[in-house]
């Protein structure tokens, strides 16, 4: 069973993605739950999904939040 609930979307040289990656990671750790990165330049389909909105962030399945990311508004999905 997969037990990450948070999915950072981004990818490598991504100024924007690196902010994320802390804040999510920040969240994360304190609400204990899971998360993952996943470099949508690895996938052509993710990368023309997201095109030039990453970071992209979704919690349970469900687009939280992109470009920049609000602790607060990550928290609260988290909550």
């Amino acid at each position: 069973m997969d037990d990450v609930r948070v999915v950072l979307y981004g990818r490598a040289g991504c100024h924007l993605c690196d902010d994320a990656r802390v804040v999510v990671a920040r969240e994360c750790a304190q609400a204990g739950v899971a998360w993952r990165e996943v470099d949508v330049d690895t996938d052509p389909a993710l990368a023309q999904r997201y095109g030039e909105l990453v970071p992209v962030v979704e919690v349970d399945g469900v687009q939280r939040g992109y470009w920049r990311i609000e602790a607060g508004r990550l928290r609260a999905a988290l909550g």
